[in-house]
């Protein structure tokens, strides 16, 4: 078998991970979030843009709207991820050999199926918390999906609550509120662990003397940068798709959707097919330094100091 793992510490080493990346570049996600759900001629030309008009509107704590929900939710998710990894990993290793690309991806596809139990009902409430202030330009109009939020909630976009988007999704559609997008989220977690993980290991393996020596903290970041960039790049139509799901107020004249299929040809027909990019740069900007410092904490192995592993 493979090195001995200590599950405890690496959920331990994931959480502090996500929790530290998350703080980072979350104001970034937050435009990726607004950009993804313009369709037509939108108030944002771009990250930059949004992310000043957002500084200018809803002040500086304006550009961290659904952090709390996400900061909460990021620990169990990061640890989940990054611990199946090394798990998946580790059962499938054998005796005195490497890793084939083949179990790489099977146990990237593992941990990405594995984190959805959290990313999923995460990324739907952070969603909402995101987008509220772009809707706050617009008539905000309630399709099938929005009529899980309350009227007082759909009057006063501007100040919407994690807690009672959940708690009515809750009470009107049950836990499938909650999870509304599972799918289109195992679309896009699983195809960006089988890229991911990898790669990065394949980078990361670059900057090691021996097999048996870790590599330096900086290529660990460079390798996670990378990884991180490349992944995120590929599977951004799905997360466009998933976004548009996931959000459940439009404004005036925008699209609603019925599933991925639907969602798929109404942004094909109507916006082209540059559309399924949007926000393309923000999250390589995004998950680029999320997943290098994430690979940074993670390899120093604070879950193995706390637990007394460390050596």
């Amino acid at each position: 078998m493979a090195e001995k793992i200590s599950l405890p510490a690496k959920l331990i080493n994931g959480g502090i991970a996500g929790l530290v990346g998350v703080t980072c570049v979350f104001p970034i996600d937050l435009a990726k979030t607004r950009l993804q759900n313009q369709q037509g001629q939108g108030i944002y030309r771009g990250m930059f843009d949004c992310l000043i008009k957002t500084l200018r509107s809803e002040g500086f704590f304006g550009m961290y709207r659904g952090a709390a929900v996400n900061l909460t939710l990021v620990t169990p998710e990061k640890a989940i991820k990054l611990a199946a990894n090394d798990f998946f990993r580790n059962i499938l290793s054998r005796e005195g050999k490497e890793l084939t690309l083949v179990r790489e991806m099977l146990a990237g596809c593992g941990a990405g199926t594995c984190q959805v139990i959290v990313t999923s009902p995460m990324e739907m409430l952070k969603i909402q918390l995101q987008d509220a202030g772009r809707l706050a330009t617009h008539k905000v109009v309630s399709g099938e999906a929005a009529a899980a939020i309350p009227p007082h909630t759909a009057g006063a976009p501007q100040r919407p609550s994690a807690l009672l988007i959940a708690r009515d999704l809750l009470r009107t559609q049950g836990i499938s509120g909650v999870y509304k997008g599972l799918g289109a989220t195992l679309l896009r977690d699983v195809p960006f662990s089988i890229i991911y993980f990898p790669l990065f290991a394949n980078i990361n393996k670059l900057g090691q003397k021996s097999p048996q020596t870790k590599a330096p903290f900086y290529h660990s970041f460079i390798a996670g940068c990378l990884a991180g960039s490349v992944a995120a790049v590929a599977v951004t139509p799905l997360d466009v798709l998933k976004t548009r799901i996931q959000t459940l107020k439009k404004g005036v004249g925008e699209d609603t959707y019925n599933g991925i299929v639907d969602c798929a040809r109404k942004i094909w027909s109507n916006e082209g097919p540059t559309a399924f990019m949007k926000g393309a740069w923000c999250r390589a900007l995004v998950i680029a330094p999320l997943f290098g410092i994430a690979q940074v904490v993670y390899f120093i192995g604070i879950g193995e100091y706390i637990l007394g592993y460390f050596k």
